[in-house]
């Protein structure tokens, strides 16, 4: 299900979803109120809510379907990267935190992994976040890592999974949660992030 007051937003969001295997949108909704009654009729699996309501805020949403629909799973997807609701959003219990620029592959791969149960948003993003941590890489596992590596390196997700020898869909879960675990919205983020990273420890390196 949708949240969003934008109905174009809307409209794009649900075409991406509706071309994914195994994903339908089942309601839309443009406020607090609508979108809380739609919820509750017909009980989604995922929710998609915009922090920016006209009658409130996808909070206000979070805080009232916890009650009502406490097997519901929900994605903030906002134009604001900010702290305070990136928190906020962990404490009405999002599993996830996506800003509106992402691409529609993005989208769908969060929906199918906070479907599938996982959490891309935990209190250690949180903190790291706003305590404006150097190393966001610390909470990855070592898949994530060499996943990191190897997207580095320039590597497209089937030759990352030809070299791993795992599934493309594997390579695609870790990146969807190393992503959410770095803070980052793209994996070209990611490409830029090991670059500059590399260039760093070149100039500091007394070796070279």
């Amino acid at each position: 299900m949708i949240i969003d007051d934008h109905e174009v937003v809307r409209r794009g969001i649900a075409e991406v979803v509706e071309r994914a295997d195994g994903m339908t949108v089942v309601a839309e909704a443009g406020t607090v109120a609508d979108g809380v009654r739609r919820a509750e009729l017909v009980r989604p699996q995922v929710l998609l809510v915009d922090l920016q309501l006209p009658d409130g805020t996808g909070i206000d949403v979070l805080r009232r379907l916890r009650e009502i629909l406490p097997e519901a799973r929900a994605i903030v997807l906002t134009s604001f990267d900010d702290d305070d609701a990136l928190a906020a959003a962990l404490e009405a219990g999002a599993a996830a935190y996506l800003l509106k620029s992402v691409r529609g592959a993005e989208i769908t791969d969060v929906i199918k992994a906070v479907a599938a149960g996982r959490a891309l948003l935990d209190e250690r993003t949180v903190t790291r976040r706003r305590a404006g941590h150097d190393d966001p890489t610390e909470n990855l596992t070592p898949s994530e890592l060499r996943v990191l590596d190897l997207i580095g390196e320039g590597l497209s997700n089937r030759e990352i999974a030809e070299r791993l020898g795992v599934a493309e869909k594997t390579v695609k879960n870790h990146i969807t949660s190393l992503l959410a675990k770095m803070g980052l919205q793209r994996r070209t983020q990611v490409a830029a992030w090991v670059a500059g990273h590399k260039r760093q420890a070149w100039r500091t390196d007394p070796t070279h």
